[in-house]
């Protein structure tokens, strides 16, 4: 679940014994009163006591880096890594929540890499506190490139890399993964609403297109040993103009991110509007989160 300024968004997904993820619900909630009131409200409505509830953090309340994988053992990486933090925050590194995912090794000559997310303690108590005043247990806080990652590796062609272009309400993010793994992520500063004026719409494009040229040239200079086959977006106002306009630019095949061909939705039918589903990509690729993999 997510706390807007007017609104919170809830989706829940089933994944495990099913051939297909299923989203059972993804609807979002006007706020009545402050967030602790709403969330109390819908913790009582939706009983969602019986759900393993989590979060994703705000673009702007965390950082993510890439570093050397530390020379210790596996189990021991994800605390290690806390250290090669220390020069690249401008904050205390006693003042910071990290944690870390291993990336897949580039090549047998380089040193195996991790992505080191670091936020601020006061950060993940503010994101937190709305919650814990509601008596919601949050199982886990998650950040948008992990949720995306989890709908990007059902959109994989096996042996093959996806660039997955998410925009939603806030940023748009962008994906690189193969084998279900997050390698490589960038965020471009653009939003839903910056594609609803036509007018001009060209500049924008323009500067969507050569800001993921330079994203998959950038890949394709890291990882040479992972060969990406396309691109998916997913939609956006004048979504066909936009598509036309990046695969006449990119280097790759372009397509638009249709949900229905990885997840099963029936009770759920606002999703097959394509825009609905931009709005909550991540939001449903958070609930499809797995502690195994996350």
């Amino acid at each position: 679940m997510n706390l807007h300024g007017d609104r919170v968004d809830l989706s829940h997904v089933l994944v495990e014994g099913r051939p297909r993820p299923e989203i059972l619900l993804c609807e979002s909630f006007r706020k009545e009163g402050d967030d602790v009131a709403t969330l109390a409200r819908l913790r009582k409505e939706l009983d969602l006591d019986r759900y393993r509830c989590m979060t994703v953090l705000k673009a702007r309340d965390y950082q993510m880096f890439a570093v050397d994988r530390p020379e210790v053992p596996e189990a021991e990486a994800r605390v290690a890594v806390r250290w090669s933090l220390k020069d690249m925050l401008d904050y205390p590194l006693e003042s910071a929540t990290v944690d870390a995912v291993s990336v897949p090794a580039a090549d047998s000559s380089r040193k195996p890499q991790m992505l080191a997310i670091a936020a601020r303690n006061e950060a993940i108590a503010a994101t937190v506190r709305p919650f814990n005043d509601a008596d919601i247990e949050l199982s886990a806080i998650d950040v948008p490139e992990l949720a995306q990652r989890n709908l990007a590796r059902l959109l994989e062609t096996e042996g093959r890399g996806l660039a997955l272009f998410g925009v939603d309400d806030s940023a748009a993010t962008v994906t690189f993964t193969a084998g279900g793994e997050l390698y490589q992520s960038r965020r471009i500063e653009v939003a839903l609403k910056d594609f609803e004026n036509e007018d001009g719409a060209e500049a924008l494009y323009d500067r969507v297109a050569l800001e993921l040229q330079r994203s998959l040239d950038h890949f394709d200079r890291q990882y040479r040993n992972v060969t990406v086959s396309r691109v998916v977006v997913s939609a956006v106002p004048y979504r066909e103009r936009f598509v036309e306009y990046l695969a006449a630019n990119l280097t790759l095949p372009v397509e638009v991110l249709d949900l229905e061909q990885i997840i099963d939705f029936p009770g759920v039918p606002e999703l097959r509007d394509p825009l609905r589903q931009a709005q909550c990509l991540q939001l449903i690729g958070a609930a499809m989160r797995a502690e195994a993999t996350a």
